[in-house]
């Protein structure tokens, strides 16, 4: 049967100290409960019987059978073993939060890495497509230089509207009919002097005297 007594009161049954019982209640090696603040361990009774028999045992033979002196110098070295086995468990509670930090400072290197890793991939591909864009942009910029500068050149010649070109034709005695399928084989044929504008629908006529035609 267990009983349910103070952190203090268990270390001396136990004979152990405070962090000696707070080591082992982390550890998993003493049951206990937290009551108002307070720290309790259940302990055997058995445990605790035994402890009560040797404490009135070695009361007993401490006032019968050792000196003042020899009695010093036995809780001397109770308190020496304390003292050890305090330092002992410091060292295990370093060791293990060192090896918590590093393992830490590892898991975040980890993930920044991770991090840089991913950013330079998207950095990577914008460039890819910055690039790709920009080659695009300068082959359609070229051709449209090029469309400018021959539409500039032509349009800087003189040229009649449709009306003006009806009139000439009909002095030469076309039709209405020959007139437009004259135009529109022009256009076709690619006939410089036949500009069909897609934007605006719209055919400008260089002048000429379009003998070639007649």
């Amino acid at each position: 049967m267990k009983q349910l007594v103070s952190s203090g009161e268990a270390a001396n049954i136990l004979g152990l100290s405070l962090q000696g019982i707070h080591y082992r209640i982390k550890k998993g090696q003493l049951e206990s409960v937290k009551q108002d603040g307070k720290i309790y361990v259940y302990i055997d009774s058995s445990s605790i019987k035994n402890q009560q028999q040797n404490t009135k045992h070695t009361t007993n033979n401490q006032n019968n059978n050792t000196s003042p002196n020899e009695q010093a110098i036995h809780m001397g070295e109770l308190a020496l073993k304390s003292k050890d086995e305090q330092i002992t468990i410091l060292k295990k509670t370093i060791k293990f939060m060192r090896r918590q930090y590093t393992s830490e400072i590892q898991r975040l290197d980890k993930n920044q890495q991770k991090i840089l890793d991913v950013f330079q991939s998207e950095v990577d591909l914008l460039k890819s497509a910055f690039n790709e864009m920009k080659t695009l942009y300068q082959v359609e910029h070229k051709e449209h230089q090029e469309q400018s500068k021959e539409v500039s050149h032509q349009v800087g010649l003189p040229f009649m509207n449709l009306k003006e070109f009806f009139v000439l034709m009909r002095n030469y005695n076309k039709t209405d009919n020959q007139i437009k399928a004259l135009i529109l084989n022009r256009v076709k044929n690619g006939d410089k002097r036949f500009i069909y504008k897609k934007e605006t629908k719209e055919v400008i006529i260089f002048k000429n005297d379009f003998l070639d035609l007649i």
